[in-house]
């Protein structure tokens, strides 16, 4: 739904990184500008070149460049990753609600997937560490977690990371670990990596959320040598190599002054529009009851109102031009992820939009 409708509504609330950079405001100095010009479109080092691959590595303590594959986004990431290790009758434990990508592709390749859902303890949403210990076992080859999460924003600490990694270790299950909104954490604090806590880890990540630039469809892996070597392949067969200028704009993006630099951005802006929705909130209190998210650009909402949420996300957008994405994509109805990461005006105005159609939808505040 987010793919084919995000382009054509009057305002799209369904995106979960911020307002992107410009090319501008990336190359933004005359050396980088006339190297940007200059950078030949050949296929680039197919893994990613070595001084992108460098710049990953440093984000994770113990990693080199021969840890790191480049893909194209978090999704390639995620997809290669699963696929090259999940085989019929494995099971894979996902953490639920998340991104539902490798709950999809996992099923494909003919693995049975376990549902580990999320607790929640009234103020915020936590890791269920004995539903966890129930769920895995011998034959689990993945656990798959989302860290900061998607769509609840909850960020994660090292004591659950290390419940997890302990889990996993019992069985030789792998951890496929999705870590694309680590760096836009509100209060700046950034979330801690499960790499190193096992030594089956895989790190996915990119440069879509916590960086503003989905344009650049830059993602990685950081695994194992042996693994990422494997990976490569796969890769290579399915998507060849990272666009030669993307490579280019991710390595300048990287480099530790220029990265903070956007982080910041990031935050702030976060921090200008979360008391936006939050107010708008509030303001249908009785309807809605939400945890303020700890990391990106969105914030999960549950609706009090029988009322399936894709229907709901339907006739909003059909009848008021407003894309919101439903619970039923992060496998639990009855919730809303609502995007707040553009500017403000037009954040506003969805909202207002959006506050209409719930009315017409007979949804009321208490």
């Amino acid at each position: 739904m987010q793919s084919t409708y995000e382009n054509e509504v009057d305002f799209n609330l369904s995106e979960s990184g911020v307002h992107p950079l410009t090319l501008g405001e990336l190359a933004d100095d005359t050396a980088s500008r006339e190297a940007l010009l200059a950078e030949a479109l050949r296929y680039t080092q197919s893994n990613g070149t070595a001084p992108l691959r460098d710049g990953i590595a440093a984000l994770y303590d113990g990693a080199g460049r021969d840890h790191v594959q480049v893909t194209n986004g978090g999704s390639e990431a995620n997809y290669i990753a699963t696929w090259n290790l999940v085989e019929p009758g494995d099971e894979v434990v996902m953490m639920v609600p998340n991104y539902m990508q490798t709950w999809g592709v996992a099923r494909a390749f003919g693995a049975a997937v376990r549902e580990w859902p999320l607790a929640h303890d009234g103020s915020r949403w936590t890791i269920d560490a004995a539903a966890l210990d129930r769920l895995v076992s011998p034959r689990t080859k993945l656990i798959v977690v989302c860290n900061p999460n998607n769509p609840t924003g909850a960020r994660f600490e090292a004591p659950d990371l290390d419940r997890i990694a302990a889990a996993a270790a019992r069985h030789g299950s792998w951890i496929l670990s999705d870590e694309i909104y680590r760096g836009a954490e509100r209060d700046g604090r950034e979330t801690p990596t499960m790499w190193g806590r096992h030594d089956r880890v895989i790190v996915t990540s990119g440069l879509s959320k916590a960086y503003g630039l989905p344009g650049l469809r830059i993602g990685w892996i950081v695994a194992p040598p042996t693994l990422a070597a494997a990976l490569w392949s796969y890769h290579d067969y399915t998507t060849i190599a990272p666009g030669a200028s993307s490579d280019a704009l991710a390595r300048r993006a990287l480099e530790p002054a220029r990265r903070s630099r956007i982080l910041e951005r990031t935050r702030s802006i976060l921090n200008r529009n979360f008391p936006l929705i939050a107010a708008w909130l509030d303001a249908h209190r009785g309807l809605f009851t939400y945890t303020p998210p700890d990391a990106g650009a969105i914030v999960y909402v549950r609706y009090h109102h029988p009322i399936n949420s894709t229907e709901l996300v339907t006739r909003l957008r059909t009848e008021k031009g407003v894309l919101i994405v439903p619970g039923d994509h992060f496998g639990m109805d009855g919730h809303l992820r609502i995007g707040f990461g553009e500017e403000p005006q037009y954040l506003r105005a969805a909202l207002e939009r959006a506050a209409q159609g719930i009315a017409d939808c007979g949804l009321r505040s208490a």
